[in-house]
């Protein structure tokens, strides 16, 4: 039963029909359970909505807590490994804040409205929008996209590096150059990444022919190293796809010889 549990709420594989309409009604549920964050006042239907679809969600985390040792196969160690997975915290913190809601039928879930004092995040509506990332694990197309980040990671890590070292060094030359109009070294850097993605907001800005010059070699290193991830992603992304087709494609070879 657990096997197939498994089977179930795994991302669905060989036609299985079962398995696809559980990730197409989890991925109808997630998007049912951010329509309310998208109004600043509440009422009961959307009470309503949070109750149904957070307590879709807590099955789903337990369905995948007992099947823990299949996913991760390692043993009995796989249940206390498992609520430590990057998506294991993304659907508990997508959980907590909205167990408040009902608070009212269970005490110990009262607790859980500490989560609604964070005054960082101002509103435990913030930990609600992580929903949104549960949808990649029902989807097809980002669970290919993860499978080419992970094979590109050197390339990406090696991008990422240069484009934090490229931001540092203009966040310096300018603060440097411009003091008058850089207030702190982090307004420089907010400048820089923004030169740097050429977005250009107009808030903070170089007034001297020399700042001038150092924003137009910025935006147009920017071009180059903003393209560089988009690149390796996308080639990356066509041979997964080539592979997948090829893959596909092999029974009916294999069928075809036999005969």
């Amino acid at each position: 039963m657990r096997k197939r549990i498994f089977e179930i709420i795994e991302v669905s594989k060989d036609g299985d029909k079962l398995s696809l309409y559980y990730d197409t009604f989890m991925l109808f549920t997630i998007i049912i359970s951010i329509v309310p964050l998208a109004f600043k006042d509440t009422n009961t239907v959307f009470q309503i909505i949070d109750i149904v679809t957070v307590s879709i969600f807590i099955l789903d985390y337990l369905a995948r807590f007992i099947t823990a040792d299949l996913k991760l196969d390692k043993g009995a160690r796989s249940f206390l490994i498992y609520p430590f997975t990057i998506w294991a915290i993304i659907d508990l913190i997508s959980i907590l804040p909205s167990l408040s809601a009902l608070g009212s039928g269970f005490k110990l879930f009262k607790l859980f409205r500490i989560f609604r004092t964070l005054r960082v995040f101002r509103t435990a509506r913030v930990f609600r929008t992580l929903r949104v990332a549960k949808a990649m694990r029902y989807s097809k197309s980002f669970t290919i996209i993860a499978k080419v980040i992970k094979n590109s990671k050197e390339a990406l890590v090696a991008v990422i590096t240069l484009a934090f070292g490229y931001i540092l060094v203009s966040a310096l030359i300018i603060f440097n150059v411009e003091p008058d109009s850089f207030n702190t070294f982090f307004d420089a850097i907010y400048w820089a990444t923004v030169s740097l993605t050429t977005v250009g907001y107009g808030d903070i800005y170089p007034v001297s022919t020399a700042g001038r010059i150092i924003t137009m070699i910025s935006s147009l290193f920017g071009i180059a190293i903003v393209a560089l991830p988009a690149g390796i992603i996308t080639a990356g992304y066509m041979s997964a796809l080539e592979e997948e087709h090829e893959d596909k494609s092999l029974p009916d070879k294999v069928d075809a010889t036999e005969k």
